[in-house]
């Protein structure tokens, strides 16, 4: 036994990552097939390989920490459960009208995704309550029966009840959903808006509610299988999942709360990130995970990721609200703020009507995939461009484990893109190389320039099996000086799994002016929602003296339609709070006054685990790859072709070296431009300076 052992397994559409942290630091990685018809075959398969290699026996296995996908994919592919909805008698359209808000600004033409819920299985009951929470119409219980027994006979698998106002009073919900339960039985669950998500905006609170039953009863059955396998393994370790806050939580916790899940598995890159950086002093830093269908950029800042209440799911892809309103369903709970976009390695390259070039979104995949694979497949891609570049190696990657032709690369290249539009063939792979940066730059600049902050202030972190690739070119593009690729990149991600810690969080709707009288009323209510924080907490298995707690707010001045979060004090610091809120309303807008009158919209507290994890890491050497080879490698009509040394990270030490230089790993390639110097720091991470011409 090597003390306390923890496993972070991150499930992606080809492989499986795996990273298993000890307690002094030493840290392992494997990469599997996943298994898509049951992906608990490939994490069991996957674990007890590591374990093996690390000589640790599966009972001293001490958490499993898991992302999944599993959530986001069945609402995408729209595989949820047949769900009903039980509302207040009036508002049976709220899911069919939403926000009047689409996408597509100048498309007369739109259709919005049909709900989750058919009309037909959306029923209405008698019943009111008022905004202050006074009862203004009983609640018909007998027509709650009535009701019971139609979802009975059309054998519904879950339910959503959502009354209006009941943020401020959620007895009525109580009732029906404790009729419901008695009627329908434990296999189907039922869940409560009041429960979910105890805030005003009835569209926002009911979709959330909507979206927690669709997917309720597949969350179970997946957690509850995997559990056994685990078991059946030998492995009686905990089994935590990743929230799309960062935070972990319990299997159970999960099943009663599987909205939570959303982006499980994008929100572990950004945790290992931010812990890298802080470890290496840096407080600000944007992530970016680019893998072979997207790239996913988020924001941390002082050390934390940024986090956004405001998340669609749906219309093909997740994403803020933020930035593009009305595609998808409204999910209103924490959220790292993570912008996609897709642009991978396997983004096919086509030509549009105009002539122009473009980069994805569509993807050749894992089959047949690019086209130097040799699987098939002649249409090019954002790999067979680095290939033509001879930015990746034109033989093998992945230490040989995937056989590259560099010929079939530099023919789709050739025959698809270069000799259509007139142009040379590495004129036309560095033309794709530059589009598929700037598409990934406005991810960057989703989480950064929309939020009020510029780019230039932070450094970026590149990680996947492309985002070493790309990062340079992305620094260059918005005037990022520091870049950093943190080891083991293709399968960083996994790593911030063993590193995330249990966390909770609890709302409520208050809708108080800011002022001095309303103080004691906002204290009351942070200890109230500090006690249920704690609380779930402690059921998740945290010490009392382990417990991190940040009471939070959601303020507007007076009049406006959305807030911003601020932390505040216990003691509900007036001044400062208002103070706090109009500095963040300057840093995100560029004005605001600390006159006007605010609003306390609602008040949140954020409970976590006190982190646990090694002073230092201590990761496996990489094998050589290339080690003392020269390469032909293409910059730009600037610098034109280069004899690049190919290296490794190992050779890398502290001094700078100048670029142009390739460092080649086993699960990703490192593209060190003319105009950079890099080194290795301390923790191991490859460090890059740009050099940026005035």
């Amino acid at each position: 036994m090597k003390g306390k052992v923890r496993l972070g397994v991150d499930i992606g559409g080809t492989f499986t990552d795996l990273v298993l942290l000890e307690e002094n630091g030493n840290v392992r990685t494997l990469k599997v097939p996943s298994t898509p018809a049951d992906y608990g075959e490939a994490i069991v398969e996957g674990a007890l390989r590591l374990l093996r290699q690390a000589q640790i026996e599966p009972s001293d296995l001490s958490e499993i920490v898991h992302a999944t996908t599993v959530v986001t994919n069945t609402v995408l592919e729209y595989r949820g459960t047949r769900t009903a909805l039980v509302t207040t008698e009036g508002f049976r359209d709220v899911l069919g009208m939403r926000r009047l808000r689409i996408p597509e600004m100048y498309n007369l033409q739109y259709t919005k995704p049909a709900p989750l819920v058919p009309r037909r299985m959306i029923f209405e009951v008698s019943e009111r309550m008022g905004p202050d929470g006074s009862v203004w119409r009983p609640l018909d219980e007998g027509q709650v029966r009535s009701i019971a027994a139609k979802l009975a006979a059309a054998k519904v698998e879950a339910v959503a009840v959502s009354l209006l106002h009941s943020y401020a009073n959620d007895r009525h919900e109580q009732i029906v959903a404790g009729i419901l339960e008695e009627a329908l039985g434990p296999d189907v669950p039922v869940l409560i808006s009041s429960r979910i998500l105890p805030e005003i905006r009835e569209y926002e609170r009911t979709s959330t509610t909507v979206v927690s039953a669709y997917v309720a009863p597949v969350v179970r059955r997946y957690l509850t299988e995997l559990e056994r396998r685990l078991q059946a393994a030998g492995i009686g370790a905990p089994l935590r999942i990743v929230q799309s806050n960062g935070g972990a939580m319990t299997a159970a916790s999960a099943t009663a709360s599987p909205a939570h899940l959303l982006e499980s598995g994008p929100a572990a890159g950004v945790i290992a990130c931010a812990r890298m950086a802080g470890r290496a002093g840096i407080r600000d830093a944007i992530s970016l995970d680019m893998g072979g269908t997207t790239a996913k950029a988020a924001m941390i800042e002082n050390g934390v990721p940024v986090r956004t209440a405001e998340f669609e799911v749906g219309a093909g892809i997740n994403l803020s609200s933020q930035l593009v309103k009305g595609g998808g369903y409204s999910v209103k709970l924490p959220f790292i703020d993570v912008s996609e976009i897709g642009a991978g390695g396997g983004s096919i390259v086509s030509i549009g009507p105009e002539g122009s070039i473009r980069v994805g979104p569509q993807s050749a995949g894992a089959n047949p995939g690019p086209a130097c694979y040799g699987r098939g497949s002649d249409l090019p891609t954002f790999t067979d461009a680095m290939v033509v570049l001879g930015y990746l190696n034109p033989r093998a990657l992945a230490g040989g484990e995937v056989t590259i032709d560099a010929e079939l690369a530099r023919k789709a290249i050739g025959d698809r893109v270069a000799a259509p539009l007139g142009l040379g063939l590495e004129e036309a792979a560095f033309g794709i190389y530059t589009l598929a940066s700037t598409a990934m730059t406005r991810a960057v600049k989703a989480v950064t320039t929309f939020r009020g902050r510029d780019p230039r202030d932070f450094l970026l972190c590149a990680f996947g099996g492309n985002g070493p690739v790309a990062a340079t070119a992305i620094a260059a593009e918005l005037g990022i000086r520091h870049v950093l690729i943190p080891p083991a990149p293709g399968v960083f991600s996994a790593f911030g799994l063993p590193l995330t810690q249990v966390e909770h969080e609890r709302s409520r709707s208050v809708m108080l002016p800011c002022t001095a009288e309303h103080a004691p009323s906002l204290r009351q209510m942070l200890a109230r929602l500090e006690a249920e924080t704690r609380a779930a907490l402690a059921a998740d298995g945290v010490r009392e003296e382990d417990m991190l707690i940040t009471p939070l707010a959601d303020l507007r001045y007076t009049g406006q339609a959305f807030e911003l979060t601020v932390e505040m004090s216990r003691d509900a610091d007036i001044e400062a709070l208002r103070h706090a809120f109009c500095a963040e309303h300057r840093r995100t807008f560029g004005h605001g006054s600390g006159e006007d009158p605010m609003t306390v919209v609602s008040l949140k507290v954020l409970g976590r685990g006190r982190e646990e994890a090694p002073d230092r890491f201590a990761w496996p050497e990489d094998p050589a790859h290339g080690e003392g080879a020269v390469r032909r490698a293409y910059f730009g009509p600037r610098h034109g072709a280069i004899e690049v040394p190919v290296i490794t990270r190992g050779q890398l030490d502290a001094s700078p070296r100048p670029g142009p230089l390739i460092i080649e790993e086993y699960d990703a390639t490192c593209v060190v431009p003319p105009n950079a110097l890099v080194r290795r720091d301390s923790s191991g991470n490859i460090a890059v300076e740009m050099i940026h011409e005035r």
